[in-house]
């Protein structure tokens, strides 16, 4: 079978591949995200998962490359990683008794052909109202500094969550649905490759 090499350093996108069951290496791109680009939202994850695919593919003769990025949009505002606690806050106030949609793009480059497949998948996530004493005891578990719209519904954040409309996974970090069916555009059908 052919080397499936997952271009990111999230723990979240590799657990949920692992899923599959499919062999995967790991290297990680060293394309720097700008969320300052003039694009839709859309287009915008879609073209930033193409660059960190890139980058990585033209390291590899016959592999399939799969990379992603995600980010939250509210109000036309994008949200990606806090990183300090102060800006933690802002998101997480910012997002208290609203709703919300996270962006995934996603890229598969078949790095011997050519081959080039990028998409973007949006589901809506609804935040039930937070007090500050909360968010601030959130903050302090140091779980939403690294997470884009500082929080992680794998996590403790899921806790702020009603309810959400779309792809579990999406939130997470990697529509899987969407990759599986694309995967096999690329001759990689997971069921069959893993059963």
């Amino acid at each position: 079978m052919r080397k499936i090499i997952l271009a990111s350093a999230s723990p979240r996108r590799r657990e949920i591949l692992e899923i599959t069951g499919l062999k995967f290496d790991v290297h990680v791109s060293d394309y720097e995200e700008d969320l300052t680009l003039p694009l839709k939202p859309g287009e915008l994850a879609k073209h930033i998962s193409l660059k960190k695919a890139e980058t990585v593919a033209v390291k590899y003769e016959d592999s399939v490359i799969i990379a992603a990025d995600t980010f939250i949009v509210f109000n036309d505002n994008l949200l990606g990683k806090p990183h300090t606690p102060e800006r933690a806050e802002e998101m997480l106030l910012m997002l208290s008794g609203e709703k919300h949609r996270v962006i995934t793009g996603f890229t598969i480059i078949d790095s011997k052909s050519g081959n080039i497949f990028s998409q973007s998948v949006s589901t809506k996530v609804y935040f039930r109202k937070i007090d500050s004493r909360e968010i601030k005891a959130y903050i302090n578990t140091k779980e939403p500094l690294d997470k884009a719209g500082a929080y992680a519904i794998q996590g403790m954040g899921a806790l702020f969550v009603e309810k959400i409309k779309g792809d579990f996974f999406n939130v997470v970090g990697l529509p899987l649905c969407e990759l599986s069916k694309n995967l096999g555009e690329f001759g990689i059908d997971i069921l069959t490759t893993c059963a």
